[in-house]
């Protein structure tokens, strides 16, 4: 939790978000938005977001909770009575931005349809993020990842050709999802300082993920043909994989015949560029097998450490694979601070993933860990008017719930 240093506020200070969301596509949203400096109210009901009791718990707390809400407020409502909602209008009316993943007609339902939403804040930026979009066949269909990553396609190109489609192992439609949804908010912020007015922002696990189809759609658009599970090989180029030194498997990914050239050359087997079974991508790509063979021979010859240094040094990008507690411990990771340690009052230093994002003159940092349940509520009450009497009273009433 170091200062910033003096070139300039947090790019999106002063920014307020209400967040209706849980789970993880919604949350992940808001984090990256509370890591670049906005000011995240996370709206939660009854026990709060379900991942506080997910995932293997520390002494009852949770570090996926808390990986996914740190920089954010919490504040208890019961969204179901009127007087619960009208303390949401307030919030709605003081924010920039509000931020749900409801299936698209659950706050029109909840009265805070887009033309309310309006009247409230014409400036307001809404965002929802959900399985399917808001129009078409599907809309009322519940998502969760697993479902997005099997009907956008994603699972039918993972996997070996003679196997089952295979799931990515992340999360990955809900993470894409809620990084389209960032993008787009700050987009509209952005739109907002031209035009004077708030816009709606939506993005679908689904879409996300048909969008990152790159060459695979690309090719299927030119060709027709249904692309093949190719494993760790390219599906379009050859040889590139992974391949087998003395003492362990190297990814290596020569994309193109110079860097190709270069990755032959070091191994000692240039001439292989110039054998009429392999001088083109097509011809490699029809023989890739042999080919592999022959440089997992050659690659015999050597340790791992041995060839990725030889590699690297002629230009060819390769490493090996690594498990998580090699990854986190990567003199290169750590350099990058990909791992954060974060004290949370009462549960000790909790470790999580660090900023993706490098912004060199207002860089992300944690301003506050995640939030116990209604840790916040006195304090964003009083921000919207309420007073010490009025929060008295709805908090009574069960309307509000402080920690």
């Amino acid at each position: 939790m170091g200062d910033l240093p003096a070139q300039g506020k947090r790019p999106l200070e002063g920014i307020r978000v209400i967040d209706l969301t849980r789970v993880l596509s919604g949350p992940f949203c808001t984090m990256m938005l509370g890591d670049m400096g906005a000011e995240v109210i996370k709206v939660e009901t009854g026990r709060g977001d379900p991942i506080r009791e997910q995932g293997t718990l520390r002494d009852g707390f949770s570090f996926y909770y808390a990986s996914f809400n740190r920089n954010k407020k919490s504040i208890v409502l019961d969204l179901r009575c009127e007087e619960g909602r009208s303390v949401l209008a307030k919030l709605i009316a003081s924010a920039d931005v509000l931020v749900d993943n409801f299936r698209p007609d659950v706050l029109a339902q909840m009265g805070f349809d887009r033309e309310r939403l309006s009247e409230i804040n014409p400036r307001l930026v809404t965002a929802n993020v959900n399985g399917f979009g808001s129009d078409g066949p599907y809309v009322d269909r519940p998502a969760f990842d697993f479902i997005a990553q099997a009907m956008s396609g994603l699972m039918s190109v993972n996997g070996y050709d003679k196997g089952e489609p295979l799931r990515s192992a992340q999360p990955i439609t809900d993470l894409v999802a809620g990084l389209y949804l960032a993008f787009g908010i700050t987009a509209a912020l952005r739109a907002r300082d031209i035009n004077g007015h708030g816009q709606h922002v939506e993005s679908a696990m689904v879409n996300g993920a048909i969008s990152m189809m790159a060459y695979l759609a690309s090719e299927f658009f030119v060709t027709g043909k249904l692309p093949e599970r190719t494993g760790n090989d390219h599906p379009l180029v050859a040889p590139y994989g992974l391949f087998r030194a003395s003492d362990g498997e190297i990814a290596i990914a020569p994309s193109n015949d110079t860097i190709l050239r270069r990755f032959l050359s070091a191994i000692g087997i240039e001439h292989l560029m110039d054998d009429p079974r392999y001088d083109t991508n097509e011809k490699r790509f029809a023989r890739r097998g042999e080919l592999h063979e022959l440089i997992d021979a050659r690659l015999a010859s050597g340790t791992q450490e041995r060839w990725i240094a030889m590699l690297n040094a002629a230009g060819v990008p390769c490493g090996r694979v690594q498990v998580l507690d090699e990854v986190f411990s990567d003199p290169q990771v750590l350099a990058q601070e990909m791992t954060i340690d974060v004290d949370h009052p009462g549960h000790g230093v909790v470790r999580m993933l660090g900023f993706p994002v490098k912004l060199h003159g207002t860089p992300c940092d944690i301003r506050l860990p995640a939030p116990e349940l209604g840790e916040h509520t006195d304090e964003v009450l009083a921000s919207v008017g309420l007073t010490a009497e009025e929060i008295r009273i709805v908090k009574e009433r069960g309307v509000a719930r402080a920690r």
